[in-house]
Parts: C-alpha cells; structure tokens; sequence
C-alpha cells in the first residue's frame, strides 16, 4: 500500500493507491513548523479512520514546497510507519526532458503534475493548470518534454493581499458569484476574484498554447484544490483533482528504491 503525500504552501494534500488504485484522499493545513509526531498520529488516524491499517503501508511517496517540512516529514515516515520515503526533487527519474535554465528550480508539485498528466495522456501535447496557493500553468510537448509555464497568485493569496493591505477590504468567501457586476463591496471582492483569475486563465493558456504548439491539438487538464470552481466555464479539457497524488505514484514506480521499509539497523547506522 502506497501513501502518497504532496505538501504545499497552505494544504498537505494526501491519497492512499492500493494495487494501483487511489482508494481515498484527505487534506489539512500544513504548517512549515509542524512536529514529526504530530503530522504522524494525523497520518495514522486519517487512515484508521478509513478503514485501513497503517501498518499496511510499505511505501511513501513526497513531494514538498516548502523544504523546512522535509526534515519533520522523513522523521515521520521512519517513526509511524517504518518506511523511508522518496522524496520527488532533482536526481529523481521523471520520464520527462525538463527544459528549464536550471531543471532544479522546477516545483516538485509541478514536476508531480506533469508526470501524471503525461501517464493519462502519454502521446499528447498538454497544459496543465493548478488552482493552488499559486496557480500554475504548465506546457508539455507530446515527446514529454516539459518547457515550463506561468505561475500567478492564486485566489487565496490574492484575497490576502486585498485584506492585508487595504484599510476596509474584508476577507471574503471564494465562491463563483452569481453576477459579473457586484452590488456590494463583497459580491464585488468575489467578482474579481473569481472572473479576473478566470480571464487571466483564460488568456493565458490561450498564449502558451499558441506560443508551444500552434496550431496542434492540445489536451488541457485542470487540477488543485480551487479547480472545481471553475468546472462550468469549460477552462479545461478534462478535470483531475488528484494529479498530483497520481504524479507522485507514477514517479515511485520509476524510482522503485527510492522508497523501503526503515529498520533497526537504518537506526543504528544512523547514531
């Protein structure tokens, strides 16, 4: 059984694949701060709380955003569940050509992204959006090379910014408003929310794909935690709220040692 975690700015977003199969999936806030045993009787809790035996999990995928959750994580792992985990960052086999300057400034969540967007649609030339803490937009060739992409601020940063540096600006529910035209200060907040991420989006991928692949036929894929807001506005192709969880299996299933079970003598070498 397969634990697949992905930690991000704001959420640890985590799934469980048994023979192949996602079986569930949960989120929480992440805190860069957060203990070792704390993040581990979540861990087993959310799972025992599924039906399902911590014990039974044999290997553990990540990939983190935030590198001082790196060190909490690991210790996690060893301690709860006996398992050293891969870690998806630079060295690690991806099956992708990344064209970046420097592959090593590519986000593991992104590089996640991409392999579970290239597992579902191997042969295609593909866009990637994530409604995320930043939203991130991501090209990849048909011959799976990924050529990078655009990263914004995303809904939840962006009200932020409103609430903190306005003097009467409230914080806001993200919602799709009903109008275009807000007849309040929160109806208005939520609009352009919500219709300026929409047509940034919108220009956006238009540009990318226009600028990588011409004229070419192009599968666009939405995903991350905001991304069901914007189901009706046919932004995507195709909606797969867990790219990431299938991202990083697939990326465990090409680093088949980058993850095994932790033992005593793990410990004693260790001290």
């Amino acid at each position: 059984m397969i634990l697949a975690l992905d930690v991000g700015n704001s959420q640890l977003f985590g799934g469980v694949f048994e023979d192949g199969q996602l079986r569930f999936q949960f989120r929480r806030s992440s805190h860069p701060n957060s203990a070792s045993d704390e993040l581990g009787v979540f861990l087993r809790g959310v799972l025992r709380e599924n039906n399902l035996d911590p014990a039974l999990v044999d290997r553990i995928a990540v990939c983190s955003v935030v590198p001082e959750m790196l060190y909490s994580l690991r210790s996690c792992c060893r301690k709860y569940f006996a398992v050293d985990p891969f870690i998806l960052q630079a060295g690690a086999r991806t099956g992708l050509k990344i064209l970046y300057r420097n592959p090593a400034e590519v986000g593991p969540d992104r590089i996640a992204n991409a392999i579970g967007a290239v597992s579902l649609y191997p042969n295609d030339n593909l866009i990637v959006i994530d409604f995320g803490t930043a939203t991130t937009i991501n090209v990849i060739t048909g011959n799976r090379e990924y050529l990078g992409g655009t990263i914004l601020p995303g809904l939840r940063i962006a009200m932020e910014a409103l609430e903190k540096n306005t003097a009467r600006l409230p914080t806001v529910e993200i919602v799709p408003p009903h109008d275009l035209i807000g007849r309040s200060t929160i109806e208005s907040i939520q609009s352009g929310l919500y219709f300026g991420t929409r047509a940034m989006v919108i220009g956006l991928t238009r540009e990318l794909r226009k600028a990588a692949f011409g004229a070419e036929s192009t599968v666009i894929i939405g995903t991350g935690g905001f991304a069901r807001l914007f189901e009706r506005e046919k932004m995507f192709d195709v909606l797969v709220p867990d790219l990431v969880l299938l991202g990083l299996q697939r990326a465990l299933e090409m680093n088949a040692d980058g993850s095994r079970r932790w033992t005593r003598q793990d410990v004693e070498r260790e001290h």
